[in-house]
């Protein structure tokens, strides 16, 4: 298996980590890269808050009500909840498919919204591949 890790850091930006978050969904529908590309963000604020998986679950559920009511506190308190954003992109190819993992490791660094963000690839062979496959695993 060809397996890597593409780790991105946004800082602060919202727009940026959307604008990428919003590339990647047409790329994995486009290309029919559902299992192949895919992605989760990490935020520095999630651990810091106790039970972070559930609290983070329950905040994803109420988010689609709060939005239907379109009320304006649900929308001040997303500025205060964003800290650092870092974009975790696993790319998970066969072993037959190098010519492609190749090419969406060379193509993703190189498009706009990441280009800025401090792309670091993390390969099965280095030392903070099995931590990264860890954080990946347990985010939501």
């Amino acid at each position: 298996m060809n397996n890597s890790f593409l780790v991105f850091d946004f800082g602060k930006n919202e727009e940026a980590a959307q604008q990428a978050r919003h590339k990647l969904d047409g790329w994995r529908q486009a290309f029919r890269l559902d299992k192949k590309l895919q992605f989760k963000f990490d935020r520095a604020e999630a651990p810091v808050d106790g039970g972070s998986p559930k609290a983070e679950k329950s905040k994803g559920k109420d988010a689609p009500k709060g939005k239907a009511k379109a009320s304006e506190g649900g929308m001040r308190e997303e500025p205060g909840i964003t800290g650092d954003i870092k974009l975790l992109v696993r790319l998970y190819f066969s072993g037959h498919e190098k010519l492609s993992h190749q090419r969406w490791v060379d193509r993703i660094p190189g498009e706009e919204p990441f280009k800025s963000a401090a792309p670091r690839l993390i390969k099965p062979d280095e030392t903070d591949f099995r931590a990264t496959e860890e954080k990946f695993q347990n985010l939501e």
